[in-house]
């Protein structure tokens, strides 16, 4: 397989038609290889239009989604970016490009590990990876310029928005099936925050997200 034609194709045919248009992210897509971070099953799948299984349960996002988070977010080398779940660690790849240093999150161990090797092999000297549960965000290395969850949630925990630095962004997907929205939402000052709807879409949810009253009788 041509994996340099492959990638020029996902970028053309997929990322740049769902209004990713900074050169920069699309420069990065060329810059770090999303072959190298799939399981080896799954390897000539890499730049396809889906989500791909890496164990667990758990599925990487469709590049045109990993791209649109690092476009909104827009991560800047002084910046600190919380990551609450590495998974296979590509999109982790991608904002430490960008990013001054990323503290990503896994719950489950054995990610953790695959997410790990995946980071160590791409030479991401500016992540710190921690195993633990940071669906209400990880208030040890707080505050962040960035927050990004990468899975989905019913509602957005108060806790995640706290943990936000003034000017700090949180790009995470809300809701529950069959409706759930993008938004990205910015800290305009201590404790005022602004949110803007992005897309639609529908992600698996994040393990252990904050759960909506349920009324009972």
């Amino acid at each position: 397989m041509n994996f340099d034609q492959a990638r020029a194709n996902m970028v053309e045919q997929q990322i740049r038609p769902w209004e990713v248009l900074d050169q920069a992210v699309l420069d990065l897509l060329y810059a770090v290889p999303r072959e190298d971070f799939v399981p080896g099953a799954y390897r000539t799948l890499a730049f396809a239009d889906m989500e791909i299984p890496i164990g667990e349960g758990e599925k990487m996002m469709a590049p045109k989604i990993e791209a649109r988070i690092v476009q909104e977010l827009a991560p800047r080398k002084h910046e600190r970016v919380l990551e609450v779940g590495t998974g296979s660690g590509y999109l982790t790849a991608l904002l430490a490009h960008r990013a001054g240093h990323v503290h990503s999150v896994e719950i489950r161990p054995a990610l953790a590990a695959f997410g790990r090797g995946n980071l160590e092999r791409h030479g991401a000297d500016n992540v710190t990876l921690e195993i633990g549960d940071a669906a209400r965000g990880w208030p040890t290395r707080a505050p962040y310029d960035a927050i990004v969850l990468t899975g989905s949630t019913p509602v957005l925990p108060r806790a995640l928005l706290d943990q936000l630095a003034p000017g700090g962004r949180l790009f995470a997907v809300v809701g529950e099936p069959p409706v759930m929205v993008a938004r990205l939402v910015t800290c305009s000052a201590p404790g005022a925050f602004r949110a803007v709807e992005l897309f639609d879409t529908l992600l698996a949810p994040l393990v252990n997200a904050e759960q909506p009253p349920r009324f009972r009788f």
